[in-house]
């Protein structure tokens, strides 16, 4: 016997179901087309129709964050572990290292969404990412290791846009060389 109970759950199932194909399919289009990929199109490849796209992502910034969460969770744990490293520069320098390739494997995504997205300031990603680059940065300044005259939006907005700059570009020697670059600026 079918109960309104099994009804609902085979609806969270397919949702869920549903949730994950157009994440996954976004993460395709994003890669492919950019952050400006087409959500009819993104949604006509998951299987689903454009109304579900917006039941579940109801703004483009919406999927967007969404298909940046999990590295940015990444990266915070990262940023967590490295609060123990026993060099508070080289820790924050390997997160920025880290943050670069997670930009660069989005294909300029964050960095896009960074520079162009008012919301991302207001966003529960974005204080996550500020809030574990200003728990590095503070000590290695601390450490006096890192120049005091810099604060961790900055930072981030730096990173960012060497990954933007470099989004079209299948070689990431340039972009890390760039980042080498940045992190000799930083030292005091």
């Amino acid at each position: 016997m079918v109960t309104s109970t099994t009804l609902q759950r085979a609806k969270r199932a397919d949702a869920l179901r549903n949730y994950e194909q157009i994440l996954t399919v976004a993460k395709e289009a994003f890669a492919e087309d950019g952050p400006d990929a087409s959500l009819e199109e993104i949604a006509r490849r998951a299987g689903v129709g454009v109304g579900t796209l917006y039941r579940h992502f109801p703004t483009r910034f919406a999927l967007q964050e969404a298909v940046l969460r999990d590295g940015i969770e990444e990266l915070a744990a990262k940023a967590d572990e490295l609060l123990d490293a026993p060099s508070p520069g080289e820790a924050l320098a390997q997160w920025l290292r880290a943050q670069l390739l997670n930009d660069s494997r989005n294909h300029g995504l964050g960095a896009a969404v960074v520079a162009s997205m008012p919301e991302w300031n207001n966003s529960g990603s974005c204080q996550r990412m500020t809030a574990s680059a200003a728990a590095l940065l503070a000590r290695a300044q601390a450490a006096g290791e890192v120049r005091s005259d810099i604060d961790a939006p900055s930072l981030l907005h730096l990173v960012h846009g060497i990954a933007l700059a470099h989004q079209h570009a299948p070689d990431t020697v340039r972009a890390e060389k760039l980042l080498a670059i940045m992190l000799d600026g930083l030292r005091p």
